[in-house]
């Protein structure tokens, strides 16, 4: 694909685990040279999952695509002057250190701007800085728990649980570079640099509060926090006669054709079920009644049908079913890559299509340090100082 949105935009990427290394693949997918700036010894995801190497293990491989790689150890005067350097030749600057780190090393984001006024400095924090949690250490669990998404399993079943995926860090990467992305438009109107701060926890709350708000909304409020369709018990995959299916009847057309094609069309006009409304109220009734009715057919059958009468519905996938998936499959979704090192890989596809174009993989994940020299050769620098800072 050529033309890519972000071609000629340079993200420095100082940013470790997974919501920074997310949020500046992100921008690599759109076209932007990313430049994976670590720490002696590399990020600490080289050494998570299965590996064929023993510094590019698989969380790693499936955050650093489309990024050219050095590694600085900042704590050496060098060392900074070259990331100063760099900073003079870059666009945006995303770093996921605590801001007092970033400020004692001298890169703080009023520096930086002072530095290179056009810059877009991205600090991606745990907490917003100027409460009494700025600087706290974060992660995905902690978050979970402290943003209230934990609290959903609490309100519907009595327990606090994790979701089991790395959905705070992931949720938090996603808002981290739609506000970076914005921030790059705002310079193109303005010419100045912009500091765009993300705060994983106050994301998170937000993120869980679109709907869980909910009567807390109010002053005063109308009702307490929760949406009770969600927070339902029976809001779960059904059992069929061979699996489990998930299906939602929605609007009032759907729930007729559901009652109808289930064999209870006197539930139609049932006075709890008959506006969406009153199904609301009546959600753990209604949703325990739906999934009553489709032990008695194969899970296929039932998609068939339900899928003729337009109500939304699909299969229950485990992991493992994914790579069999036929849109997955028919879309060209899992994409063979051949890394240079570590050989055969299946890389996941982007969400995106650009012109009917998929985001093209143009670099494989790097190994640590891979193109230090080959970066501070363009940044200026000879070889005998090359030695010297790397």
């Amino acid at each position: 694909m050529s033309g890519l949105p972000l071609s000629g935009i340079r993200v420095l990427d100082i940013t470790t685990v997974v919501y920074g290394p997310y949020t500046t693949q992100l921008l690599g997918d759109f076209g932007a040279d990313v430049i994976k700036i670590e720490r002696p010894g590399g990020d600490q995801t080289r050494v998570v999952g299965p590996r064929r190497n023993s510094d590019m293990g698989a969380l790693y491989l499936g955050l650093n695509r489309n990024k050219r790689a050095i590694t600085l150890d900042l704590k050496r005067e060098r060392a900074r002057q070259a990331l100063w350097r760099l900073i003079d030749g870059a666009d945006m600057l995303v770093h996921n250190m605590r801001p007092q780190k970033m400020a004692s090393l001298g890169f703080d984001p009023d520096s930086v701007l002072a530095a290179k006024p056009d810059i877009i400095y991205g600090g991606l924090y745990g907490y917003r800085d100027g409460g009494p949690f700025s600087g706290r250490p974060a992660y995905d669990d902690v978050i979970q728990a402290e943003s209230g998404i934990s609290g959903t399993f609490t309100a519907r079943d009595g327990a606090p649980v994790l979701v089991p995926t790395i959905v705070a860090d992931k949720t938090a990467a996603l808002l981290a570079a739609n506000g970076l992305l914005a921030a790059l438009f705002q310079r193109s109107r303005t010419g100045r640099g912009v500091y765009v701060e993300t705060a994983m926890f106050e994301a998170l709350v937000g993120f869980t509060l679109v709907e869980h708000h909910f009567g807390a909304m109010f002053s005063p409020p109308e009702g307490p926090p929760g949406y009770n369709r969600v927070l339902s018990r029976e809001r779960k995959p059904y059992r069929t006669a061979d699996g489990y299916i998930c299906m939602l009847p929605y609007t009032d057309r759907q729930f007729e054709s559901f009652w109808a094609l289930v064999g209870r069309p006197d539930h139609a006009a049932d006075p709890r079920f008959i506006t969406m409304a009153e199904r609301a109220r009546n959600i753990d009734e209604l949703y325990a009644i739906a999934g009553g009715l489709l032990t008695e057919r194969s899970s296929e059958e039932w998609l068939a049908l339900l899928r003729k009468a337009e109500i939304p519905c699909g299969p229950f996938n485990r992991l493992d079913e994914l790579r069999d998936h036929e849109q997955l499959n028919a879309t060209g979704f899992f994409r063979a890559f051949e890394h240079p090192t570590e050989g055969a890989m299946e890389v996941p596809d982007t969400a995106f299509r650009f012109d009917g174009e998929r985001l093209p993989v143009r670099r494989h994940a790097p190994g640590l340090g891979e193109h230090g020299r080959e970066l501070l050769s363009e940044a200026g620098y000879s070889e005998a100082e090359i030695d010297e800072i790397l």
